[in-house]
C-alpha cells in the first residue's frame, strides 16, 4: 500500500483561539483535535494541538485515469493554515510511487485544487474570526510519501527530486544521507521538500512531525518578511522625522518607538511560541525526525534572520529614545538657563527702581 500526502501551509497574520472555534465548527463539519497516537502521551508536548477539518474530495485527471485525493485542514492557534491532499492507494504495483511522484512533480496540475480549499477554509473561518486576509502566493509546501514497504523499483532519488535523470553520486549521497530507521523494516529519507517513509504501518506521528517543522518555517519566513518591511518603514518615517522642527520630530519620534515596540513585543512573544510550537522529550526517534527536518529545511537560518533584524529594531529603538533623552536634557537645561537669566533681570530691575 502507499499514500502521498502534498501540503501547502498559509499564514493568517491572526492567533486562533481553538477551544472556541471548535465549539463553533462542533455543528455542520467534521472536526477533530490532533493527537499522536503511536507514543505515550508525555513523549511529545504539545500545548494547543491543531484542530482539524475535513473537506470534499477532488478527481485529479491522471494516466491513466483520475486520481482521487481527500482534503483536510489543519488550523493552528498561530494562525497558519495547512492544507493537506491525501490520495491512498491499494496497489502493490512496482515502481508505482515513483511514476506518481513524477506524475505530480513541483504538485502539478493541483494549483486550482488548493485555491478552492482556501477559499473555502476562509470561508468557513470568516464568522468566527473576521475577514481572513491569506497570501496565496506566500505558503509553503511539502510532500510526503508513505509505501508500507520497500519499492526497489522506485528510486528514492527520482521520487524525492521529482525527476527521472542519471544523479551523480554527489547527489545521491547529498539526499541518501538524511535516510533514519527505527528498524529493520522502516526509513525515513527527508529532503527540503519531499519525504519518503517506509513503514509496516501508517507513521500518522512521523507525518505529524514532519508537518509541524513544515509549520514552523512557514511561521519564521513570514515574520522574517515582516520585520523587514518593518524596519524599512521605520527607515522612512525617521527621515521623514527628521525633517520636521524640533518640537513635532520629537513628537513623531514618541510615536515611532511606540510603534517599534508594539511591533518587537508582538513578534518576540510569537517567535518563542514558534520555537515552542512542539517538544519531543522521551522519544529518541521521533526527535532525531524532527531535528533532522528542521536542519533539512534550514530553519536555523530564518532563525538567524529574524533574530538579526530584532535586534536591529531594539538598536534603533534604543539609539532612538537616547535621542529623544538627551533633546529632554537639552531643552530642560535651556528652560533653566532662561529661568535664571530672567530671575537675574528681575533683580536688576528691582535695584533700579
Amino acid at each position: 500500500m502507499l499514500s502521498i500526502r502534498f501540503y501547502r501551509i498559509y499564514e493568517t497574520g491572526k492567533e486562533v483561539d481553538l477551544d472556541q472555534l471548535e465549539k463553533h465548527l462542533a455543528e455542520g463539519h467534521t472536526i477533530a483535535r490532533v493527537r499522536f497516537s503511536r507514543v505515550k502521551t508525555k513523549s511529545i508536548i504539545m500545548e494547543a494541538p491543531p484542530l482539524l477539518v475535513k473537506l470534499w474530495a477532488s478527481h485529479i485527471p491522471a494516466n491513466p485515469g483520475p486520481i482521487q485525493f481527500w482534503a483536510r485542514v489543519k488550523i493552528y492557534d498561530i494562525g497558519t493554515i495547512s492544507i493537506c491532499l491525501q490520495h491512498d492507494n491499494e496497489s502493490n504495483e512496482p515502481g508505482l510511487l515513483e511514476k506518481l511522484a513524477l506524475q505530480f512533480d513541483g504538485q502539478k496540475g493541483l494549483d486550482h485544487i488548493f485555491a478552492g480549499h482556501l477559499a473555502s477554509i476562509q470561508e468557513i473561518l470568516q464568522p468566527y474570526m473576521g475577514p481572513i486576509e491569506v497570501d496565496p502566493e506566500f505558503y509553503e509546501d511539502y510532500n510526503i510519501y508513505w509505501t508500507s514497504a520497500p519499492d526497489p523499483d522506485s528510486d528514492p532519488v527520482a521520487v524525492l527530486m521529482g525527476e527521472k535523470t542519471s544523479f551523480s553520486r554527489q547527489i545521491r549521497n547529498e539526499l541518501l544521507k538524511n535516510t533514519l530507521s527505527y528498524s529493520d523494516d522502516d526509513f525515513a529519507i527527508l529532503s527540503w521538500d519531499s519525504a519518503w517513509l517506509c513503514d509496516p504501518e501508517d507513521p500518522t506521528d512521523l507525518v505529524d512531525l514532519i508537518e509541524y517543522a513544515n509549520v514552523q518555517l512557514l511561521q519564521l519566513r513570514y515574520y522574517d518578511t515582516r520585520l523587514t518591511n518593518q524596519m524599512e518603514k521605520m527607515y522612512d518615517d525617521l527621515e521623514s522625522a527628521d525633517r520636521l522642527p524640533r518640537f513635532r520630530r520629537l513628537k513623531q519620534y514618541h510615536i515611532i518607538m511606540s510603534q517599534i515596540m508594539e511591533v518587537y513585543a508582538e513578534i518576540t512573544e510569537t517567535t518563542e511560541k514558534i520555537q515552542n510550537l512542539i517538544k519531543i522529550t522521551e522519544d529518541i526517534y521521533y526527535a532525531r525526525v524532527y531535528a533532522t527536518t528542521l536542519t533539512v529545511l534550514r530553519s536555523n537560518q530564518w532563525t538567524e534572520s529574524v533574530k538579526r533584524k530584532i535586534d536591529v529594531i531594539h538598536r534603533n529603538y534604543t539609539m532612538l529614545s537616547n535621542e529623544v533623552n538627551i533633546q529632554h536634557s537639552n531643552f530642560l537645561e535651556w528652560m533653566i538657563i532662561i529661568l535664571i537669566a530672567l530671575e537675574f533681570t528681575w533683580a536688576i530691575w528691582q535695584t533700579f527702581l
